[in-house]
This record gives C-alpha cells, sequence and structure tokens, in this order.
C-alpha cells in the first residue's frame, strides 16, 4: 500500500451551496464531525478541531487551517500540524472538498493527501493512514445526511 491518498466521492441531494454551507459552517461541522470549532471558512483562517467528551472536553484538538474556500464550489484545508508551526506540506494533511452540480444534487469529491512527505516512521504512518481511510468512511455519508435533511427542513 502506498498511503499516498484517500479518495472519497458520494453523490448528494443537495445543491453544491448547501453542501458547502454543511462541509464549512462551524455549527453543521459540529453536527456531523462531532466535534467543536470555530473556524470561518475564510482562507488563512486559522483555530482547533477539539474532540472529547464530558469526562475529557478536549481528549483530542488538532491545528487547522483553511487553505482555500470558493462557495459553493472548493473548500480547503491543512491539519495535524504541530500546533506552533505553519502548516505547510510536509507537516501537515491537506483535505479537500470539491462540490461538483449534478442535476439537482452534487457529487462531493474528498481527498486527503499528505500522509507519506510527514516522515512517520512506517508504523505511525500505517496506523494514521487507516484511522483515517475509516473516518472519512464514517463522516463523509454524514455530510450527505446532513445536507439532506438541511434541504427537507428547508
Amino acid at each position: 500500500m502506498e498511503y499516498a491518498s484517500i479518495e472519497r466521492e458520494i453523490h448528494i441531494d443537495a445543491p453544491p451551496e448547501v453542501v458547502f454551507e454543511v462541509v464549512t459552517q462551524p455549527e453543521h461541522v459540529r453536527v456531523w464531525w462531532e466535534n467543536e470549532t470555530d473556524i470561518p471558512p475564510t482562507p488563512g483562517a486559522t483555530g482547533e478541531m477539539v474532540w472529547g467528551d464530558a469526562d475529557t472536553p478536549r481528549a483530542h484538538v488538532t491545528p487547522m487551517t483553511v487553505v482555500v474556500a470558493e462557495p459553493p464550489r472548493l473548500f480547503t484545508f491543512r491539519w495535524t500540524h504541530p500546533a506552533a508551526e505553519t502548516p505547510v506540506d510536509g507537516n501537515s494533511l491537506l483535505v479537500t472538498f470539491e462540490l461538483v452540480p449534478v442535476g439537482t444534487g452534487t457529487l462531493l469529491k474528498m481527498t486527503e493527501t499528505g500522509f507519506r512527505e510527514r516522515g512517520w516512521e512506517t508504523a505511525v504512518l500505517e496506523e494514521t493512514y487507516a484511522d483515517h481511510v475509516s473516518g472519512w468512511a464514517y463522516f463523509v455519508p454524514r455530510i450527505a445526511a446532513r445536507a439532506e435533511a438541511l434541504v427537507a427542513a428547508r
């Protein structure tokens, strides 16, 4: 296995504007990604993604920086870099959400890259990659469900 990238595609019965809102707005990200965040979808915006529970509210904290926000078609961010460092190739992973209109819906294409470039030892690379593969397999369908629920409620 090359551990180069993770790719997911899903058709969503919602227009790109709604899907972009779900992928970028903190109130929706909190629902589908089950974390706390307040990062606005503005290039250069920085902040944290925080996962936890009542016993350990900040069990996992990951810095995040928005790279590209072009509503309603493209959203890109870097994450997992050390908190004290600026995210660049080699110290962070790059996630891209491309939204393609298809009829009245949207084809969401998600790609995450940068695993090999991190320079992790093999065991860390394999574990991190596997964790992200299973994570995106769980979370990408939740993006679709959230967007479709918003359309149904409007």
